[in-house]
């Protein structure tokens, strides 16, 4: 009643989707409504779609007019009511269900493929899980006494979330033991058979003083009283759990009951039941492809699209995989009843495991990855459109893998979403996701869209299909289906069109840094910064131009348009230096020489060569033992950087590149390497 009352509005105001069957014609005996586009200014402020039609005019129409978000919605309810219990036994039966739809759909070459779950197997530096299944988690105050609808803290069979993933059992049939406060020192504490309530301390601090387990505390929005955090991070080094981590009990609790039981925590102690019955094995971590072939045949080229399976949430990401499953089932309709070519490259799709199943496929079949031009991950929430922050923002490439798809993504993006009269956003690359099959070690281009819940529900047990939107299901499906589409058919007049896209971006991209740079060369007071400005800002300028020059040659060579880009490029470089002199005069500072920053001489004489595909996670080190280096297995500067390592610049280069990318620091490069090189994560060609 509580969520009923709270959401009553979005389920007043929310607009249905289209109600065609998958066979493509509504089941209702009304004739449908014909589809209107609108013009993309009904608010102020409202960017507009492009004047005039371009080449993807027609097939968005298309889609729109054919996208069923009803069917969409549906496949998405079936997915999520199987991985909201998130074990391996469910997600079996969730690979088969998936693999049945793509069947239904009319897909070609359905597979269900599997990664060892043995917590030992490495896809690249990932360590594949081990296998996990739930049956029991249930934890209930003994004492005091309490109101009967506060005793049950938590219970896995009413609300799944209740039990972290990969949680140990208790000794079978549950023991009677104490809730205590985290110990000021954990080096002297004894929790012996205790749990823990809340605090930041590690599972194997706590397993070593003797701790039963823990109950996390949930902080993703406290907002939601009577929800609960998923918690599916639960390795002693890592993310996943793998061989000989520690098997800890562990519960997610709501904010009612952890103020409840602090509450009482201040009048005496607690005392709990907590029954638990999981098992850890060696299994298997499904995945499931299906495709759409090409004309080319056996060896042609692909488009690849993929979403996460086997999460707890509908929105994260149950949304992703139904999405991408209806783009690419109405692309084979429209393709049998002849209103769409079959293109001449295939279309797949995936569905599997974050990272772990993507790496997995990634490595089984590299094959097919060699012939891959381009790919898209939905890995977001499908968001009801009336509530902020819902809109999505397209992710692109890191600055590494810099590619026509790029400005290909926004130029959609800026064509479709005014048509629909919804705002959207693009930005540089972060990822948190599989979008980083655009690592140049993989070299599949991707972009991703990134969506919000409006309330925040990311890995609560919030998020339920009450909270997708069909609109929002729909624009995900359509702008994957254009995407996927218009990539796998392009021929050469379709890849100029693209070329001259990814011209124009270059365009933009350094007449943007470039005004970037005279902001801040405005605003300097002193020689140093000047100095340190002429130096980035021009070397800004030509990596921008390595950059966009790149990626139109990826679609079309354009002599002549590279040529006045090139041209362009050496212009603003004349405009940095022009206003660094003029800033200069009016400081009465005389002339300003670039400041060059020192270089170590050791960082010119190594050259990193990496040794897998993927991020460098170092699972298989201790947090203690890492000397104070990063993990690289998401975004950030040291991964920027492995991305920048080809096996040709030298360290001294490959630091330059990151640092124009992410900003200058004083990290010790050269130190993270070295241990990088010691632990077997990567080679020195030289050095």
């Amino acid at each position: 009643m509580k969520r009923l009352a709270l959401f009553l509005a979005i389920s007043v105001v929310s607009v249905s989707a289209q109600t065609a069957t998958r066979g493509g014609q509504s089941a209702s005996s009304t004739p449908p409504s014909p589809v209107v586009l609108v013009g993309g200014h009904g608010f102020p402020g409202r960017a507009r779609g492009p004047e005039g039609p371009s080449p993807v005019t027609n097939l968005l129409k298309l889609l729109f007019e054919n996208v069923n978000s009803t069917e969409a919605m549906a496949d998405m309810r079936k997915i999520w009511e199987n991985d909201r219990w998130f074990d391996f036994q469910h997600f079996q039966v969730t690979a088969k269900n998936v693999a049945e739809i793509m069947r239904e759909a009319g897909l070609d070459d359905v597979q269900i493929g599997y990664a060892h779950a043995d917590g030992v197997t490495q896809s690249g530096f990932w360590t594949e899980p081990m296998a996990w299944d739930a049956h029991v988690g249930t934890l209930e105050i003994v004492s005091p006494n309490v109101p009967e609808d506060m005793r049950v803290v938590a219970d896995y069979q009413r609300v799944p979330a209740s039990l972290c993933m990969w949680s140990g059992p208790t000794p079978r049939g549950g023991v009677e033991t104490e809730i205590v406060l985290p110990p000021k020192d954990m080096r002297n504490a004894d929790l012996k058979g205790k749990l823990v309530l809340g605090g930041h301390m590690s599972k194997t601090a706590l397993a070593k003083a003797g701790a039963l387990g823990m109950l996390h505390e949930s902080a993703t929005n406290p907002a939601l009283l009577d929800e609960r955090d998923w918690v599916n991070s639960f390795g002693d080094n890592g993310w996943s759990f793998t061989k000989g981590s520690t098997p800890l009990v562990c519960f997610s609790i709501t904010p009612r009951s952890q103020q409840y039981l602090h509450q009482l925590l201040e009048h005496g102690p607690v005392k709990v039941r907590a029954n638990v019955d999981t098992r850890y094995y060696d299994g298997q971590y499904p995945y499931v492809s299906g495709a759409i072939l090409g004309t080319d045949g056996p060896g042609a080229e692909e488009v690849f699209s993929l979403g996460h399976l086997f999460e707890e949430g509908a929105s994260d990401n149950a949304t992703g995989v139904a999405s991408i499953i209806e783009a690419t089932a109405t692309l084979n309709r429209l393709i049998k009843e002849g209103k769409l070519p079959r293109p001449k490259r295939t279309i797949r799709i995936l569905g599997m495991g974050e990272r772990y199943g993507t790496l997995a496929y990634l490595y089984a079949h590299q094959d097919r990855v060699k012939k891959t031009i381009a790919g898209m991950c939905i890995d977001s929430p499908a968001g009801f459109q009336n509530l902020a922050g819902t809109e999505f923002n397209w992710v692109l490439n890191p600055q590494s893998a810099t590619s026509f798809v790029d400005a290909f993504t926004v130029r959609l993006a800026s064509e479709y979403f005014p048509m629909v009269d919804r705002p959207f956003h693009w930005s540089e690359y972060n990822s948190g996701t599989d979008n980083d099959l655009g690592d140049p070690m993989i070299n599949i281009p991707t972009v991703a869209p990134r969506g919000g819940h409006g309330i925040q529900a990311h890995h609560t047990s919030f998020d339920t299909p009450s909270q997708v939107d069909p609109n929002s299901l729909r624009d995900l499906s359509v702008m994957n289906a254009a995407y996927a589409y218009f990539l796998a058919s392009a021929g050469p007049d379709q890849m100029h069109w693209m070329a001259q896209l990814a011209l124009s971006r270059g365009y933009d991209q350094i007449n943007a840094a470039a005004e970037n740079s005279l902001d801040q060369i405005a605003a300097a007071k002193d020689a140093d910064t000047l100095g340190r400005l002429l130096y980035w800002e021009t070397a800004r300028v030509d990596y921008n131009l390595m950059r966009e020059t790149k990626a139109v040659k990826q679609a079309a060579d354009l002599p002549e348009g590279l040529a006045g880009l090139q041209s362009f490029a050496g212009t603003q470089k004349t405009r940095i230096e022009d206003a660094v002199q003029q800033r200069a005069a009016e400081l009465h500072l005389g002339t300003i020489q670039p400041s060059v920053p020192p270089v170590n001489p050791q960082a010119e004489k190594i050259i990193v060569r990496r040794k897998k595909m993927g991020t460098i996670t170092m699972e298989d080190i201790p947090p203690s033992e890492r000397e104070g280096y990063p993990v690289s297995a998401f975004w950030g500067p040291t991964t920027s950087a492995l991305y920048w390592c080809d096996g040709k610049r030298n360290l001294a280069e490959v630091i330059k590149m990151a640092e124009l990318e992410l900003g200058q620091s004083n990290f010790d490069w050269v130190g993270y390497f070295k241990f990088l090189q010691k632990h077997g994560y990567v080679d020195f060609v030289q050095g």
